[in-house]
Order: C-alpha cells, then structure tokens, then sequence
C-alpha cells in the first residue's frame, strides 16, 4: 500500500506572527500547488491566522502543536479545535514528548483530544516514543505500546485513516542525535504491526513520521525505509531552505516507493 508521504513541520515556542509570515511566504511560494506529498507547518497558536492567510490555492497546510480536550467553556488559556478549525487547521500534534514531560499530560488525557479532533474532522498527529533509559533499559516497545494502546483508545474504525502517528525517540529530539535508518524502521516497523492489531488492515494505510532530528542530510535514508512515512520537523523547520530541502527528499521518496 503506497502511502502519501507527509513531510511537518512543528515550529514549537518559536515566531512572531511577523517572523511566521517572513518564515512560511517562500516555502509556501516555492510548493505552489504541488500534490506529490502532504506539506504541514505547524506556528504557535499567535501565529496560525497571519500564515493560514498565507495559503491561497496552495497546497500546503497548517496544522496546531496542542488543542483542548473540551469543546468551550471556562477553561482560561485553551483553545477548542472549533477554535482551530475556524483557521483552516487541518492537523493536531498531539502527546509530543515536551508535553507529556514537561506538563504531566497522561495517556489518557491524550486519548480525550485525539477522540476530539476526530469528531471535530480534524488529523491528530499522536507523538509515541521512548526516553534514553527506557531505550537502554530494553523497554522500547513495551512503552510504544502502552502509548499507542492509550492514544487510540475508542477510535472510530471509520476515522482511524485519518490518524497520524509520529514516532519521536524522546533521546533524539534537539540533541542532533538520530536514530539510524535501521533503528527507526525497526520501530516504525513494530507500531505498524500494532496498529493492524488495534484497528485492523486500516493499520496499514496509517502513516507513520520519524520525529528525532530528521535533517536534510539524513533524510534521503530515513524516508527510504518502507515504514517511515515522512517526517515530524522540530529545527530545520524554522529554516526556510532546510524545509524545502526535505520536502524534496519527500518527493524523491514518494515517486520510489509508488
């Protein structure tokens, strides 16, 4: 099954909607209407009006880093995804490592928002991923596992294509270190087999991104293995030649995996 490579770029506490717009016009300019891959610029919230203006007939699309697991009400500082629909949001970055870590968010609250988007027709991205000393402590798919089982837990059969999952070795992430071709297929290899088990043969249209540092040089490698379904960008995002050099791995990627 050729899935559609998506190639996101997650801009975490970073732009000014004046900086977003300077960042997201030649990206934007330079994709057009392009339909090889799927293309995701994810700003902080302050930022996602100035670059979804941005996007006219393009084909690229804005996507949020957080949502709400409620729909409205007195809950200060959250954002609903009828907020963010309202924006031309298309996709939720959800359960990534800063949060669950720094935050405190738990499988189970992760679970209430990915269910959320999907009600609302939005694409959660659900973050799965280990620590260093659950790496070292042999307990990698034991923790993918209990992510995955949690994340999706009641997911619509009818709906689960539209999820996303992003597998993010939590040592790999803004430390320049990578997980080897090897190693991040060997894992992206290991979610796709549990997602057939949770939800079925969808499982294998779900797309999977590598989310530890995936750069231009080492992209080509990474998006050639038959699990790694693009890429989930923290640092080369924020730089406007960097992104559009992955895309282009994505499209190189795509045309040999049809």
């Amino acid at each position: 099954m050729s899935r559609k490579i998506l190639i996101a770029g997650n801009w975490k506490m970073n732009k000014t909607a004046t900086e977003a717009v300077e960042l997201a016009k030649p990206i934007i300019e330079a994709i057009g209407n392009q339909n090889d891959i799927d293309v995701l610029m994810c700003p902080p919230f302050t930022s996602i009006s100035a670059v979804s203006e941005l996007i006219g007939n393009s084909t690229v699309r804005v996507g949020a880093q957080n949502m709400s697991d409620k729909a409205s009400g007195a809950y200060t500082g959250e954002i609903s995804a009828a907020m963010l629909r309202d924006l031309q949001v298309s996709y939720v970055i959800l359960g990534h490592s800063e949060r669950r870590s720094y935050y405190g968010e738990t499988d189970a609250f992760i679970n209430r928002k990915v269910l959320a988007c999907l009600e609302n027709n939005l694409k959660p991205v659900l973050c799965v991923g280990e620590t260093l000393e659950e790496r070292e402590a042999g307990k990698v798919e034991e923790v993918i596992k209990t992510q995955l089982v949690g994340g999706l837990a009641n997911v619509p059969a009818d709906k689960a294509e539209s999820v996303v999952i992003a597998y993010e070795p939590v040592w790999a992430i803004g430390t320049g270190k990578t997980a080897t071709p090897e190693q991040a297929q060997e894992v992206h290899a290991f979610i796709r087999k549990e997602l057939i088990g949770l939800l079925g043969q969808v499982g294998n249209a779900i797309r999977i991104l590598y989310g530890g540092s995936m750069k231009p040089a080492n992209a080509d490698e990474l998006l050639a293995k038959p699990d790694i379904d693009g890429g989930l960008i923290g640092g080369a995002a924020l730089v406007a030649k960097d992104f559009l050099a992955l895309i282009e791995s994505g499209v190189k990627a795509q045309a040999n995996k049809i």
